[in-house]
């Protein structure tokens, strides 16, 4: 989907809003924001996500297909294994960025300032 704006508008006007909420909204899962942090080191095959996650491979595949539909993971086929990759590094910060807010949610000394 395109939207007719500046990408550096920046401003309450900005066309990407609604686009942006709906990132938010597919970035709303615990067990999403987990495949996400398993993605950062590189591509991996469904069943090596759900074990670092912690889910059974169909849960994965299920949250893998929401995340391919907001394009924020790409697949790569080799043979008739499917390997899962981030599609570029702007779920990945926009992850780190929600986890070091929840730090100072909690903590009054987040780790990361230490």
């Amino acid at each position: 989907m395109h939207v007719d704006t500046d990408a550096d508008d920046l401003t309450p006007e900005n066309g990407y809003v609604e686009v942006a909420v709906e990132v938010f909204r597919l970035l709303a899962d615990a067990t999403r924001i987990r495949i996400v942090l398993a993605l950062r080191a590189g591509e991996l095959p469904v069943n090596a996500i759900a074990e670092t996650v912690g889910r059974s491979p169909a849960a994965v595949s299920q949250h893998l297909a929401k995340l391919r539909w907001g394009k924020l993971v790409r697949i790569r086929q080799d043979g008739n294994r499917v390997f899962y990759r981030l599609t570029d590094e702007h779920a990945m910060r926009l992850v780190i960025e929600a986890l070091r807010q929840a730090e100072h949610a909690v903590d009054e000394r987040p780790g990361h300032h230490a």
